[in-house]
């Protein structure tokens, strides 16, 4: 049975020149924690932890990574990479519930698990997303994270980049940012498309209110109006025909969660994402049974470049037409984790030509923003 022998962390903070103002508070740091594998051989495989909230969570994320890892990754068999995290899951359960931190464990376990999977790719001398049942070079995307009061220069710059698709975040600030996105959707070009995130903002009442409100704005979805937690019978209140399609995902935990709400009905567009629960082998089982109930699956993702280029392997290897999400706020760490790879070429976000993610994350090119890196070896 092959092992891992060594894991590594690298956790990188960017200080952004003006706070993000997002629903959850003022955002004054991007980080990024970085998963390295490698096994006895030599060969080794890169994963992302997400760690945006709350503010400074990233440094207790890192550390807890470097102090659980060692131990859990021992018993990990790289012959069976596919459960790799149920296995880290099942590793750390007393852990999480002793310390009520599933969600960060969680997390620390997705992103190994995308590590375990990059390695075995390298390994086979497959591509992610070959390993993930079908090759890919290229994937849709869409630029996310424009901001009310600055949508008009962000969306410029994103379509300069390519994109033709743009998500604005509401649910804040003066009007809840509908004026902003009015005024976006207004500005939008033939062919362009505009969709809309609440970040779990509203109350079922308000929400039904600014749906109404929305109405025209033919939005290609609407993404969390309520709590992620919200009783599904309130989402499908919200379902409507007439109203925006209902995008949700990133902040459901369990498969059981995702199964009840592919189930339901309420959503049309499911947004798991890889680094916070499930890695590559949950994520993918999610977004395969989404698509095949007639959703559409659209990768969550908001962090280094690591996670987006695994994000888009795991799009382009499960198919069905979703979108791959490319932040446009400040945030050096995803151009350059992503190998310079957030410009579109023809309308498509065009993945790296090699064995596994495709590329070596450049650790020494982002020294100046590095915080910590620590290596252990794997205790088996």
């Amino acid at each position: 049975m092959t092992k891992l022998r060594k894991v590594e962390i690298f956790h990188y903070r960017h200080k952004l020149a003006h706070p993000l103002t997002t629903v959850m508070g003022p955002v004054t740091h991007r980080p990024a924690i970085l998963v390295c594998l490698e096994d006895g051989d030599g060969n080794r495989g890169w994963g992302e932890i997400w760690c945006n909230f709350p503010p400074d969570g990233d440094f207790h994320r890192a550390r807890l990574a470097l102090n659980i890892l060692p131990a859990a990754l021992g018993s990990i068999s790289l012959d069976q990479p596919f459960e790799t995290f149920d296995t880290l899951r099942r590793k750390l359960h007393r852990l999480a519930l002793q310390a009520g931190e599933f969600g960060p464990i969680d997390q620390i376990a997705a992103g190994a698990d995308i590590a375990v999977h990059d390695l075995v790719a390298r390994r086979n001398g497959q591509s992610l997303s070959a390993h993930l049942g079908q090759a890919t070079t290229a994937v849709a995307a869409y630029a996310s994270g424009i901001s009310p009061d600055l949508h008009e220069t962000q969306i410029a710059r994103m379509r300069g980049l390519g994109y033709r698709r743009f998500k604005q975040r509401i649910g804040f600030g003066p009007d809840d940012g509908l004026s902003e996105l009015e005024a976006a959707s207004a500005g939008l070009k033939q062919g362009e498309r505009l969709m809309a995130d609440a970040n779990q903002a509203w109350t079922l009442e308000k929400a039904l209110r600014q749906m109404d409100r929305l109405r025209d704005l033919d939005l290609a979805w609407l993404e969390e109006p309520l709590p992620a937690d919200t009783a599904i019978d309130d989402w499908l209140a919200l379902a409507r025909p007439q109203a925006a399609p209902l995008a949700a995902g990133e902040n459901l935990r369990d498969w059981h969660n995702f199964d009840h709400a592919i189930k339901s009905g309420a959503l049309r567009v499911l947004q798991p994402d890889i680094c916070k629960w499930g890695g590559l082998s949950g994520c993918i089982a999610v977004a395969k049974a989404a698509v095949s109930n007639g959703m559409t699956y659209c990768p969550h993702f908001l962090g280094g470049g690591v996670g987006l280029i695994a994000s888009a392997h795991l799009l382009g290897a499960v198919g069905g037409g979703g979108w791959l999400e490319v932040d446009s706020s400040e945030n050096p760490l995803l151009s350059h984790f992503s190998n310079g790879r957030i410009n579109l070429q023809d309308g498509n976000f065009v993945l790296p030509d090699g064995f596994g993610l495709g590329y070596d994350p450049d650790t020494d090119g982002a020294a100046d923003m590095l915080h910590s890196h620590e290596t252990r070896k794997i205790t088996q």
